[in-house]
């Protein structure tokens, strides 16, 4: 199986931004998306966005659209979600996750259960 680590996590000012790293490693061939998520104290975890593997086709969450963007570098098995214009409302710890199935260009793939591998998590918290 996959594991993913998480890294880029931290304390930022409201309107700062965070690039959060997600690298998978071990058996990575049959990944066919990646996505983040988070989780706010006494909340449910909440998907963010998705990439697919193969084509780079992307996802949001409306919360995040136009100020978060989800990326790939597929030879380095990573994954990176750029967050700008942040907000308070946005700390969290934020999840990185794998799929193993195949997903169209259509599907939201924006369900906890839809996904095979998780990271342990980083906490991105925004002042303000």
């Amino acid at each position: 199986q996959a594991q993913l680590v998480e890294s880029g996590g931290g304390l930022v000012q409201a309107g700062g931004s965070l690039r959060l790293s997600c690298a998978a490693s071990g058996r990575t061939f049959n990944i066919y998306g990646m996505g983040w998520f988070r989780q706010a104290p006494g909340k449910e975890r909440a998907f963010v966005a998705r990439i697919k593997r193969s084509n780079g086709n992307t996802y949001y969450a409306d919360s995040v659209k136009g100020r978060f963007t989800i990326s790939r570098d597929n030879a380095k098995n990573t994954v990176y979600l750029q967050m700008n214009s942040l907000k308070a409302e946005d700390t969290a710890v934020y999840y990185c996750a794998a799929r193993n199935t195949y997903f169209s260009d259509t599907y939201y793939a924006s369900r906890e259960n839809e996904y095979d591998y998780w990271g342990q998590g980083t906490q991105v918290t925004v002042s303000s």
